[in-house]
């Protein structure tokens, strides 16, 4: 692919020096770096305002599949899940993409093409994880109904763990973290063009990246509850860091670790899963009192 739109003009022969890699941080301007950093965290602090506001309503409600079997309904509309889901992604995601989206921003801005470029790379990463949401929402929908006493379900649940981690050790989780951990290579090596459809398309690119290395963390959240804001800012944290910190992928097996042993431990005794035990007791239905015959 092209990458001649990467790189900025050449100094005069005089001015020439000699190459070097940089990080992402390094080569942004200082005002693009506050104005497109601060709007990011802006953004997913206001996701998360709003994520905490919705999990607290949500008491009575099957997120999970430790919520299964507690009498619980699942009566959300879809489009408000997928809203709501989208609001989850922004919180948890947005400061993971800051690297990638300001080094697009500096490109962007050396080529004198505005903010829209970036605008669009960003809503193409943000579309591949609204559209995963249809996978987390037809799991709570197939699971909403289901009233078996039995141990089956946390039992799932255990597999569930167990797959996770070991996604964790597999080529493809290397692959996809790779091109989270090297915005500048990813970008060199995606040129899609210039117009705003390009920009849309390598930020779409760049999202599928994303989920191939962060969705069985997230399918984790499926097990102990979507809106469970702990966990949520526990795997928040491991994304930011396994792909932006200098021991992320340490971290990676570590976490693929502890979830493998999470999840055979729950296999072997399903009460360990969180929220697992008496399902909720029914309300006793009262049947109608015989009419007192009147003195």
């Amino acid at each position: 692919m092209r990458t001649a739109w990467l790189r900025p003009p050449l100094p005069a022969a005089s001015e020439a020096a000699p190459e070097r890699p940089v990080t992402a941080y390094r080569v942004l301007e200082r005002r693009a770096t506050l104005a497109t950093t601060g709007l990011l965290l802006a953004l997913a602090v206001l996701a998360w305002w709003s994520t905490a506001r919705s999990a607290a309503g949500m008491d009575d409600m099957v997120l999970g599949l430790a919520d299964v079997r507690t009498g619980m309904p699942f009566d959300m509309a879809v489009p408000v899940f997928l809203a709501m889901w989208t609001v989850m992604m922004v919180a948890m995601m947005f400061p993971t993409v800051a690297p990638v989206v300001l080094l697009h921003r500096l490109v962007m801005r050396r080529r004198a093409a505005g903010s829209a470029p970036t605008v669009a790379f960003v809503a193409g990463y943000l579309l591949v994880w609204a559209g995963a949401g249809v996978v987390p929402l037809g799991v709570l929908l197939a699971f909403a109904e289901v009233r078996d006493t039995g141990a089956w379900v946390e039992r799932l649940a255990g597999g569930v763990l167990v797959v996770a981690g070991a996604y964790q050790f597999t080529r493809w989780k290397a692959r996809c973290q790779s091109a989270c951990r090297s915005p500048l290579t990813f970008l060199s090596t995606h040129d899609f063009g210039h117009g705003l459809r390009g920009t849309l398309r390598t930020g779409a690119v760049h999202g599928l990246y994303c989920l191939g290395c962060c969705w069985a963390l997230m399918a984790v959240l499926l097990v102990v509850g979507l809106m469970n804001l702990a966990w949520m800012a526990a795997i928040a944290v491991v994304f930011l860091a396994e792909k932006h910190w200098q021991h992320g992928a340490l971290l990676t097996k570590v976490a693929g670790t502890g979830l493998v042993v999470l999840g055979l431990a729950v296999l072997v005794d399903p009460g360990l899963l969180p929220g697992s035990g008496t399902p909720m007791p029914m309300a006793p239905q009262v049947e109608p009192m015989d009419e007192m015959p009147m003195g």
